[in-house]
């Protein structure tokens, strides 16, 4: 595979409008058809927030999907380096959408948008409580695990309670979505999570190594032939708990016969550290804290707004004051383990 080998790494992406306003519709089938492909069909948006995704069909027949990556969120060499990442895993049986090579690359630019084109994937949603469906995922993630082993990420970062977690807090500090009335016990109560998450994390050094980076079921298709995988826009390093733990769902008991099921069969493809266990809480309270820090940062995007209209409500910062109470109880528990307590 090729991927963009004559793009110059340094384009400014600053002449594309952050919130998107200079995407319009006529910009993105012009930007379609300088690769060669016509649509027939309309765009229709698919659900994404943090890029612009619209799947449409081509005067062929085909049916696409055409990401448009958000201006100066990652680099040029960390989005051809997700690129590869696929392709890599890809060739270790794994099924997930890849951006399709055109012109011997696979990432476009279109008056100062970078895109990709990827085919439709079609299916359901995953069942994340079909216990033969979770088995079937543990295969795939452990082969993708096994494949993520093989090299290292140049560009693209890793998952650290640094990144996650205190750039999230010095970015609320000064966004000004706080209210006044309940910045104290915010704070307070978030530098406490944080804190006992670093604890935890400091004591585990978990090894790192390239994963999905964002695998809630929600980006898992089931397919007439399995699990579909696709959005690897957040692919990091990071311990291999990070791609497993979303699965799990419902009370403790519920959680630890899915977990069985899920190693048993990521195990038959790749080795799993159960001490990272631990990190199950950590890791939460670390993506809490991001999610809070992501959609302030991104508050300059209109869709923002639209979409999220209780975060500037001081409801919202009073839910996540008790939220983030009971994940500080959470990271005092004993961890989620497969030998009884």
């Amino acid at each position: 595979m090729l991927v963009n080998t004559n793009q110059p790494s340094g384009m400014d992406h600053h002449s594309a409008e952050f919130d998107y306003r200079a995407l319009t519709p006529d910009l993105i089938l012009d930007a379609i058809e300088s690769i060669g492909i016509y649509p027939e069909s309309g765009l229709l948006a698919l659900n994404s927030y943090e890029n612009r995704v619209y799947h449409f069909r081509c005067d062929h027949g085909k049916k696409y999907v055409v990401k448009f990556y958000r201006p100066e969120r990652w680099s040029t060499e960390q989005i051809i380096e997700e690129h590869t990442f696929s392709y890599e895993i890809a060739e270790a049986e794994v099924p997930l959408a890849l951006p399709l090579t055109i012109n011997q690359q696979t990432l476009h630019e279109y008056k100062g948008y970078r895109f990709a084109l990827f085919p439709s994937m079609g299916g359901r949603n995953f069942e994340v409580d079909n216990l033969e469906q979770l088995e079937m995922v543990g295969h795939f993630i452990g082969r993708l695990h096994q494949c993520g082993k093989s090299k290292h990420f140049n560009y693209r970062p890793a998952y650290t309670p640094q990144s996650l977690g205190d750039d999230s807090i010095d970015w609320l500090k000064q966004s000004g979505h706080i209210p006044s009335s309940l910045e104290t016990a915010f704070f307070t109560i978030t530098e406490q999570v944080l804190t006992a998450s670093k604890q935890i994390w400091q004591k585990q050094s978990p090894t790192q190594f390239r994963l999905h980076g964002d695998l809630h079921p929600g980006n898992i298709l089931w397919t007439p032939d399995g699990p579909g995988f696709v959005d690897l826009d957040d692919a990091r390093t990071g311990p291999a708990i990070q791609d497993l733990w979303m699965m799990l769902t419902g009370d403790r008991p519920q959680k630890v016969m899915q977990l069985e099921i899920l190693l048993e069969a990521y195990e038959e493809f790749c080795d799993f550290d159960t001490k990272e266990l631990t990190l199950i809480e950590p890791l939460r309270a670390l993506r809490m804290l991001y999610y809070n820090a992501w959609i302030s940062r991104r508050w300059d995007d209109p869709a923002f707004p639209m979409h999220f209209p209780w975060f500037n409500s001081e409801k919202y910062w009073e839910e996540q004051i008790l939220a983030f109470k009971e994940q500080l109880a959470a990271l005092d528990e004993a961890p989620l383990s497969l030998i009884p307590y």
